[in-house]
């Protein structure tokens, strides 16, 4: 047998991902030299601080604060991007791509906003882009969509595919935390980022959700048009209501092709039957259920970010890379070439709901708001009016669940039902997922 050939990667990014990367390529170099025909190594590495103390050994001569020197570097043969951003990162992974290097990234925000025009350039250059770490950390999710299911259409996919807001919502309802509480708890354990913001408004999710929707369907959401709501205001009752009704509370990303070539395209908090198994994937696991028109219905499970999960998926896109270029292959799997497509209207999206409403206690209200729901053509599936442990005189909780709407509908008539003189508070209103 031929020696294998060296294969040498430059590395933008030195943080927990990119240590993982290096750690796990030392410890495991003689079984993808097995599996892939090449010995991967790293060489050059780009860091903002030479000086900083990091969990893993690079020598001195391999560091970089220039980013630019992994591209003019010829021993590069393969460019890891694991800085973060959407500018810098933007220009490296261009330039990466002009100067014929194949990259991995793992930068979910980026390929969301600025994808189009970097898969158009990768096609132009004809050298390929991976991005497997981009979305579940080390669930193979994009393999699975991009090769497995190639032969299918995909009716739906429904993704827990954050794992901060996994965790948190997972500690209000098993320790009866409250949101803040369970916040931080999940920042003391490192679970959350020092600025939770992305994870926790939606958008961490979103990001990825558009990633699977332009796999899944050819065309890219734009961002700006799709809905993102976060669990910033999930309550604890809210919580104990949907457990009492058979259900977990969840921040779910949906993608599903719309009538007219759209695309249904959006992350918000749902109730999820408990007889479906998404409604038990708890702490900071993700899990994807991805229906096939051929295969049917599919599930992918595991862990969805820290060092090790999305190192393993950096280094199966960087042994893809190697073998590819060992063997002088080229075929990199199915992408479409994308485009901008068109977003389903959240008003059009339909769905049955949960709603909870504070109002006066007195006789004659259930009549009124049946009456105005029935006006809007929105039919109830059940009324609860639960026995307070401390009662506010004067306030009565009404939960409803109403059958299948368009959200523009039940919008419409949340809004007269909270003019109501007998409604106290804005009504809350939640998807009930039919996965």
């Amino acid at each position: 047998m031929s020696s294998p050939r060296k294969i040498r990667i430059g590395l933008a990014g030195l943080g927990n991902v990119g240590a993982g990367v290096v750690k796990n390529l030392q410890k495991n170099s003689a079984l993808l030299t097995t599996r892939t025909g090449a010995e991967i190594g790293v060489g050059k590495v780009c860091v903002r601080d030479l000086a900083k103390s990091r969990d893993v050994e690079v020598p001195a001569a391999q560091l970089t604060t220039n980013l630019q020197d992994l591209l003019t570097d010829p021993a590069t043969d393969i460019v890891v991007e694991l800085i973060g951003g959407t500018t810098i990162a933007y220009d490296f992974v261009a330039d990466a791509l002009r100067a014929g290097k194949p990259v991995v990234t793992g930068n979910k925000a980026l390929l969301a906003e600025r994808g189009i025009e970097l898969v158009a350039l990768a096609e132009k250059e004809n050298v390929p882009l991976y991005f497997e770490a981009a979305v579940a950390g080390g669930i193979p999710i994009i393999k699975a969509v991009k090769e497995a299911l190639v032969g299918n259409e995909i009716d739906s996919i429904y993704g827990i595919i954050n794992g901060t807001s996994n965790y948190i919502l997972t500690r209000m309802n098993d320790a009866d935390l409250s949101y803040d509480a369970a916040l931080k708890e999940a920042m003391d354990l490192g679970y959350a980022e020092a600025d939770p913001t992305l994870d926790i408004n939606g958008w961490d999710a979103a990001h990825k959700a558009i990633i699977l929707a332009w796999l899944s369907y050819g065309r890219w959401p734009k961002p700006e048009d799709i809905h993102v709501e976060g669990i910033e205001n999930i309550a604890p009752e809210d919580i104990a209501f949907a457990d009492r009704l058979g259900y977990a509370i969840k921040l779910v990303g949906v993608v599903k092709p719309g009538t007219d070539h759209r695309i249904e395209c959006r992350v918000n908090p749902a109730f999820l039957p408990k007889s479906h198994i998404l409604a038990h994937v708890n702490s900071v696991y993700n899990a994807l259920a991805v229906r096939g028109d051929v295969v049917g219905e599919t599930l992918y499970y595991g862990s969805g970010a820290g060092q090790d999960a999305t190192s393993s998926s950096v280094i199966a896109d960087i042994a893809d890379a190697a073998a590819n270029i060992a063997h002088d292959a080229g075929f990199e799997g199915f992408l479409p070439h994308g485009e901008h497509g068109v977003s389903v209207p959240l008003s059009e999206t339909t769905s049955s709901y949960y709603v909870r409403l504070a109002v006066d206690d007195r006789p004659g209200v259930i009549a009124e708001i049946t009456a105005l729901l029935a006006t809007n053509e929105i039919g109830i599936l059940s009324i609860v009016q639960p026995e307070p442990d401390q009662p506010k005189k004067g306030t009565a909780t009404l939960v409803l669940t109403l059958h299948d709407t368009n959200y523009g509908t039940i919008a419409s008539a949340l809004e007269k039902i909270e003019a109501l003189p007998c409604t106290q508070k804005k009504p809350v209103l939640y998807r009930i997922e039919s996965i």
